[in-house]
């Protein structure tokens, strides 16, 4: 199969997962004060980096409760066919994440998906049994997050001749959304494209993103209908 002129970068937490790994995490491994963190994220204090990784360190676990805990995440059913499809078609995957990127290797190996590309926050073992720290290896100049990925949309884009279709659900997507030729999005991204003007087709998971993705190569999109209205400029 001839490689197609789309990329995909496809957001992990809560997208590909059916819940945020790192939140369930600290909701049963998280000491005190990882709540505090979050609270000082949402409210722009902070940054996503910051935060992440002072609830690393928060969290006390044993490799064995970690391993045990991640082969419970469930991901979209439809995420295997998804990617199937996507490599019958000469489309490249990246997964790209403010996550942690042992879970996810070890979520998708269950799925016996264990090539993809992956860029994530690394999870490290700390100075003390049973804690950890975070390494974010994709983190870049001026960019609070731990994966940059607006760097990886770049990087996806390549010399130009190739476009990239961002599939994400939340907060860490945002930045990016604006940066990429299409988005297919979930749940809070919805709303910040839609406040932001970004075209985008509103899924509400891989089932709806499997049934689009033939039509995006062929170039036959859903009509406008499917993206944000203008407003009226103000007179």
């Amino acid at each position: 199969m001839i490689p197609h002129e789309w990329n995909i970068l496809c957001d992990f937490d809560g997208t590909i997962s059916v819940e945020d790994v790192m939140d369930s995490l600290l909701d049963r491994y998280g000491r005190p004060g990882w709540e505090r963190l979050e609270r000082d994220w949402r409210e722009g204090l902070i940054g996503s980096r910051a935060c992440m990784s002072g609830q690393v360190a928060l969290l006390e676990m044993s490799a064995g409760e970690l391993d045990a805990h991640l082969a419970e995440v469930r991901i979209d059913h439809a995420f295997p066919d998804f990617v199937a499809k996507a490599r019958e078609l000469g489309v490249p995957i990246h997964v790209v994440s403010d996550g942690l990127d042992y879970a996810i290797r070890s979520i998708l190996g269950r799925h016996e998906m264990y090539d993809l590309p992956i860029s994530a926050n690394h999870l490290a073992p700390g100075a003390a049994p049973n804690r950890w720290r975070l390494v974010s290896r994709f983190q870049a100049a001026g960019c609070a997050s731990g994966t940059c990925k607006c760097a990886c949309a770049d990087r996806s884009h390549g010399d130009g001749t190739r476009k990239t279709l961002l599939i994400g659900d939340g907060a860490s997507d945002f930045c990016v959304a604006d940066r990429v030729d299409l988005v297919f999005a979930k749940h809070r991204l919805i709303e910040h494209c839609r406040a932001a003007g970004i075209p985008y087709i509103p899924i509400t998971g891989f089932e709806d993103a499997l049934a689009f993705l033939p039509a995006l190569l062929e170039g036959r999109l859903p009509e406008l209908t499917t993206f944000p209205q203008p407003q009226d400029a103000p007179v």
